[in-house]
């Protein structure tokens, strides 16, 4: 097959079982390297860092129920297992950071500040030199109050989420103190392939996809295809971490089974690939990407296949060494909500059909009643690492469109990742041109979030933008 599989070749016939069948012959099951031959990424180099790596189950034992489309899921077994993961790094001049990636739905604030504290206290790191992300997995569980208005309410659930969190928590702090008592010489290479079943969701109807890629039409709408590969090698060539990322939800899969998703199962791939490696997914912008078509179990492993391909070509390929140097920068920005809800709405919402609305309703005027005085705008994390010369780490809140990918990348030049989902599962953080347009990802939507106001203001681009320039130019400088 062509190094590239493209989705039209991935669906060149028809749709339903046909399409899954065509999908199978088109993929195959392609040897990542092929003839026994090394990687680029494992040739060695300069071990001019040290790095260490962690992992840890977060599939739960007992009943909590799966997170995300709206709905109440309980558990029914599970396709494989759940992951977070730590990747430390160190540069020559001792200066550290930890990414750790996870395949939980969504990290609310309270989760992600309670880690932060921990780790701060237990292992000296500040905010600036640690960024947890989140899959955004739909098959995984929920965790702490993140979306807590898509539920019904049952104590029995609300005691097991609270106890799920509580040991996630102390999990997550334990895993980054595990990684960095494993720091060792290390060499970072960096490179890009490629994947093509991320499809603009606004812009194209689901139902009509598989038919425009049988008839090779193309899809409307910005995508970001790229698939940035960091790889962590030890000074015999042995690969310790394999890091990639791709903007797409992972909303491959609505059932009741816990699941990677994609992501999942092109990790799987890649570590029964390289025996010994951990691989790592990381989300980038796909706010608005969704895998097309979906809903069954075969396309989401043919999706993470092509993910896994995507990773190996990039593997394959000449890949920098990416020097020694480490400088991290982190703030707030202050994003403003177009209006702060009031009370008198909230009542009318209260009485809402939408039950996720009228949830959050409900509770929101329970706050009023308790005094509490809802703040105009809210603070959104912004992380940028510069790693030596070559690579910059943008990380952004929340379910950022791909527009930001776009920007930034075209901004700050080659080797820049732009990660969404980092630290606080907010809600949709919309580009100017998806406010002006409308429709779910930059229409009224905050409530499902739980933030007390409808919509953004028309400005959070633009807040974003700013804050990010100021801490990349803080980094390189």
């Amino acid at each position: 097959m062509n190094r590239t599989t493209t989705r039209r070749q991935f669906l060149h016939q028809s749709t339903g079982a046909a399409a899954i069948a065509s999908a199978a012959a088109a993929l195959g099951r392609v040897p990542v390297f092929a003839g026994g031959q090394q990687p680029e990424s494992a040739r060695g180099g300069p071990a001019n860092w040290k790095a260490g790596v962690a992992k840890a189950i977060l599939t739960p034992e007992k009943g909590v129920w799966l997170a995300g489309y709206g709905s109440k899921r309980p558990p029914e077994g599970k396709l494989h297992e759940l992951w977070m993961k730590a990747l430390a790094l160190e540069d020559a001049r001792g200066r550290r950071a930890v990414l750790i990636t996870s395949d939980f739905q969504g990290v609310p604030k309270d989760v992600s500040d309670r880690v932060f504290e921990q780790v701060r206290r237990k292992f000296g790191l500040e905010r600036r030199q640690i960024m947890l992300t989140f899959s955004h997995n739909h098959c995984g569980p929920r965790l702490g109050d993140d979306l807590v208005d898509y539920y019904p309410v049952e104590p029995g659930q609300v005691e097991l989420v609270n106890e799920y969190t509580a040991l996630m928590e102390a999990r997550l702090a334990a895993m980054v103190g595990e990684a960095l008592a494993h720091l060792a010489p290390a060499s970072l290479r960096l490179g890009e392939g490629r994947a093509t079943f991320a499809v603009n969701r606004r812009n194209n109807r689901e139902a009509e996809v598989p038919a425009l890629l049988a008839q090779g039409t193309p899809l409307k709408g910005p995508v970001d295809h790229a698939v940035p590969v960091l790889t962590v090698a030890r000074p015999d060539g042995s690969l310790a971490a394999i890091l990639f990322g791709y903007a797409c939800h992972p909303t491959t899969l609505s059932f009741t089974t816990w699941c990677g998703d994609y992501p999942g199962f092109a990790q799987l791939e890649l570590e029964e690939k390289h025996p010994g490696a951990m691989a790592m997914f990381v989300n980038t912008c796909g706010g608005d990407q969704n895998p097309l078509p979906r809903r069954n179990v075969e396309l989401c492993k043919r999706y993470g296949h092509m993910l896994a391909v995507g990773v190996a070509e990039a593997m394959q390929q000449p890949m920098p060494p990416v020097s020694s140097g480490l400088q991290m920068a982190f703030e707030h920005a202050d994003l403003p909500y177009l209006q702060v809800v009031t009370r008198e709405e909230l009542l009318v919402f209260r009485q809402d059909k939408n039950a996720i609305r009228a949830r959050w309703a409900a509770r929101m005027l329970g706050k009023l009643d308790a005094g509490e005085k809802f703040a105009p705008s809210y603070p959104y994390p912004v992380h940028a690492w510069q790693l030596g010369r070559e690579m910059l780490v943008i990380g952004t809140g929340a379910e950022t469109v791909v527009d930001y990918a776009l920007r930034f990348k075209k901004e700050f030049g080659r080797g820049t990742w732009v990660c969404g989902y980092t630290d606080d599962m907010i809600a949709y953080i919309p580009s100017r041109r998806v406010w002006e347009e409308g429709g779910y990802e930059g229409g009224s939507n905050l409530y499902e979030y739980g933030r007390p106001a409808l919509r953004w203001s028309g400005e959070v681009e633009d807040r974003i933008a700013a804050s990010v320039r100021r801490l990349v130019a803080e980094v390189r400088g």
